[in-house]
């Protein structure tokens, strides 16, 4: 399981490599903290529960990119990891908890924040493990 940060002149685009879905949307979601935080820093204090659905694995994607900037930004709550599930019913739905704490944004070391993820150049792939490519508005 892997990520890596494509040259992009001022959005983020990000690419994973993982053995299964379920691993894939956690080092998405790994990457989009560690872009916006040093995730190192971070203590498990508290827990927020959150969900992201969608019809179809983009959909859920983009739900969940859209979510833990949410955490992240509008509540101020530094992630130190996420525990999931997904679930696949009539569409896809995540239910997850999110440990850490209240962010400080020096001690966190804040570094950009994310706008909004976006479907442009999105790209799943499900063969032999599982590819994933998006856009990341800043």
């Amino acid at each position: 399981m892997s990520y890596k940060f494509l040259d992009h002149s001022t959005d983020a685009i990000i690419e994973i490599t993982a053995k299964d879905l379920k691993e894939a949307f956690a080092v998405a979601a790994e990457a989009e903290i560690n872009l916006t935080l040093d995730q190192d820093t971070v203590e498990e204090k508290e827990q927020i529960k959150f969900s992201a659905s969608g019809k179809d694995i983009r959909y859920l994607l983009f739900s969940w990119l859209e979510e833990i900037p949410f955490l992240l930004i509008t509540l101020g709550f530094a992630i130190k990891r996420i525990e999931f599930d997904i679930e696949e019913n009539n569409g896809y739905k995540i239910n997850a908890t999110a440990h850490g704490e209240p962010l400080d944004m020096k001690r966190h070391n804040f570094k950009v924040e994310i706008k909004a993820p976006t479907f442009y150049d999105m790209e799943i792939r499900q063969n032999d493990g599982v590819y994933m490519r998006f856009l990341l508005d800043l």
